[in-house]
């Protein structure tokens, strides 16, 4: 099953990812990867869907689809290091993941939260994603 990004969500203060269900009347209804739980956060709550995440390059901004795309090249079917992995470790995937990132605007703490996303996916979903810009295309052509 492919996995759409845009539905997948990190909500500021909760630990792990979400799957959008539907809108609530005063917010979201989500479920989590990890255990299906569902959960309803409210209008404050800062919630993004990981399709609106970008980490910064030496260039450009690149999408955090394409940078899951690369780790997964990089690491095959072994998982990323964790969170709580050296910095070291943490920069040396990403010198190979994504070799032109910032250094001066991706820090570790932005890398921990990428690895942990990265294995929740792993665990719980697919890297084969949607592609929202072919499916718009289909539909115009339907």
């Amino acid at each position: 099953m492919k996995t759409d990004l845009t539905r997948i969500l990190s909500i500021s203060g909760q630990s792990g990812l979400y799957h959008y269900v539907s809108q609530a009347r005063n917010g979201v209804v989500v479920e989590a990867l990890a255990d299906k739980k569902r959960s309803s956060f409210g209008m404050s709550t800062k919630i993004t869907s990981l399709a609106d995440i970008s980490i910064y390059t030496d260039d450009e901004e690149v999408k955090l689809q394409q940078v899951f795309l690369n780790m997964k090249e990089v690491l095959g079917d072994a998982d990323a290091p964790s969170a709580k992995s050296s910095a070291d470790e943490l920069k040396a995937l990403f010198e190979k993941a994504l070799p032109a990132y910032d250094r001066d605007r991706f820090y570790v703490s932005h890398m921990k939260k990428v690895v942990e996303w990265y294995n929740a996916l792993k665990k719980y979903a697919s890297f084969d994603f949607t592609d929202p810009e072919a499916e718009a295309e289909a539909q115009e052509q339907e």
